[in-house]
């Protein structure tokens, strides 16, 4: 049985998108699985679309995410070189042997030309196509004279090399996801395999590489399933069906009310992103933002997108990167495509942080912290993200959620003071503080004499004094449990916001 051996071979024209990503990911788990080998290749024979910086951004992106390779442009490996402007002379001898034995022809069609026979055929509201139809109507060398073939070839004009599809057959293409998908050869048209820059197509390169790099299964999204009869078709023209790889054709990713592919102007209008790092457009400036960037931990968003069009056969829903590698199956793959859903990307990112280490969320705040001039140690600030994680999405609300775990409030939600800080409340207060200075500082002792004794004891009302003292030293009238705060930012820290609030909010007349 053949080794397993994938590709993810994306194109630096900008960053990459999260379908991008999880088509990465797809063959990563499936390579992982089975033991094989995962190889990350460059495929930028379109020059005129290359991207500085984009090259990289794709490595560090799929290393965040902790899709790791075995071969690559960054690695380097027994099949090298892994970019495709990098193995320029080698395709020109493919094309050569496709040339010789009759399965491709030169076309000297220049732009205007083609543009001109684009229009004739518009006029007669038909679309214009060269193929096994319209080829010998063409300037080629199927239709001219091969004396005047080399001499077209000798003085340098212009040309492209041409797939010749054979006039009238069926071709099929095995997809381990949709079956058998049939296409007949009149409905193709002869695609361009090399072009007049001495550069080839994706089509030639991809099944050249593919063959020397000995990929045994092409997984890929299924905008590529239209090409597949071509390069089927090439397997066949150089002699490779033998070593021919299996192919998998993913489902899109759908904008979330599933209307059309998910694009970057949708993670604009919905406010979330389409790229899992933060992207700079080096010709505009203009800023695209990332998941990393955003909050999410990667582990959330491997999770996340290992489920938009995958599922484990059951209801479960959190897997680690190990878990879904021993689960994993094209068989479980949808044919049909996924809605990207936002608040589920959240909610995983909720589910994550949970599990997070209070030690690791500690390191995620630290910047916040030190960003409002605080400095408090280590034991305590993990003490703090203990308590308070279960109401995160985000590590960026930290701040949010416990500044009042390190500063005092300088001011008093003015609502709240409205509904809670009554007539009589700066002696409640100041009996709160009493009890704070003589019972024993710990959880059970200030429980009965705060709550038992003095509220219940006085048939006072429990929830607008307990509410006060909570604005008292909060600032406002939510957060975790009022004794484990106070227990927390410790005792004299307590009595001096609650005397602080006194003097502050003073006594409301009646």
């Amino acid at each position: 049985m053949r080794k397993v051996r994938v590709r993810f071979a994306p194109s630096p024209t900008g960053p990459l998108h999260i379908g991008g990503v999880r088509t990465a990911l797809y063959n990563y788990l499936f390579a992982r699985q089975h033991g094989g080998d995962m190889i990350l290749r460059i495929e930028d024979t379109d020059q005129t679309r290359f991207v500085p910086g984009a090259e990289d951004y794709i490595i560090e992106a799929l290393d965040w995410l902790g899709i790791k390779f075995d071969e690559g442009v960054h690695l380097g490996g027994p099949f090298g070189p892994y970019r495709q402007s990098d193995r320029k002379p080698l395709y020109r001898q493919y094309a050569d042997q496709l040339l010789r034995d009759g399965w491709a022809y030169y076309a000297f069609d220049k732009p205007e030309a083609l543009d001109a026979k684009r229009k004739e055929y518009e006029a007669q509201k038909k679309t214009f196509q060269y193929d096994c139809n319209t080829r010998l109507s063409m300037e080629n060398s199927l239709s001219l004279p091969a004396d005047e073939v080399q001499r077209r070839i000798e003085s340098g004009d212009p040309y492209v090399v041409r797939f010749k599809f054979p006039d009238d057959i069926d071709i099929t293409v095995h997809d381990l996801i949709r079956g058998d998908v049939t296409m007949n050869s009149r409905l193709l048209d002869d695609k361009v395999l090399f072009k007049s820059d001495g550069m080839p197509t994706y089509h030639l390169a991809n099944i050249v590489d593919d063959h020397l790099m000995e990929i045994s299964h092409v997984i890929r999204g299924e905008e590529w399933l239209p090409s597949a009869p071509l390069h089927v078709m090439l397997y066949k023209a150089f002699g490779w069906e033998d070593t021919m790889p299996f192919f998998a054709h993913l489902p899109l990713l759908l904008k979330p009310d599933g209307n059309g592919k998910l694009s970057k102007r949708d993670g604009d209008r919905l406010g979330f992103p389409v790229f899992p790092l933060d992207w700079k457009n080096p010709q505009t400036g203009e800023m695209s933002s990332g998941y990393r960037e955003q909050g999410y931990l990667p582990e959330a968003v491997v999770n996340m997108l290992a489920l938009l069009g995958w599922n484990p056969g059951n209801d479960q829903e959190l897997m680690s990167m190990d878990e879904l590698i021993r689960l994993f199956s094209i068989e479980h793959i949808s044919k049909s495509g996924a809605k990207f859903n936002v608040e589920k990307a959240k909610w995983f990112n909720h589910e994550y942080l949970q599990q997070c280490s209070n030690e690791r969320l500690a390191d995620m705040f630290q910047p916040q912290l030190q960003e409002h001039g605080v400095n408090a140690s280590r034991d305590y600030v993990v003490k703090v993200v203990g308590m308070m994680k279960e109401r995160l999405n985000f590590p960026q609300e930290l701040w949010d959620q416990t500044h009042y775990f390190f500063v005092a409030p300088t001011q008093y939600d003015p609502k709240a003071v409205s509904k809670r800080w009554k007539p009589g409340m700066p002696k409640h207060i100041a009996q709160a503080i009493h009890i704070l200075q003589t019972v024993p500082f710990e959880y059970d002792a200030i429980h009965q004499a705060l709550l038992e004794d003095y509220i219940k004891g006085n048939e006072l009302n429990m929830g607008q004094i307990m509410n006060s003292i909570r604005l008292a030293v909060v600032g406002t009238t939510v957060g975790p449990d009022m004794i484990t705060l106070i227990l927390t930012i410790g005792k004299e820290e307590t009595i001096a916001r609650l005397q602080r609030a006194i003097d502050t909010l003073g006594e409301v007349e009646q």
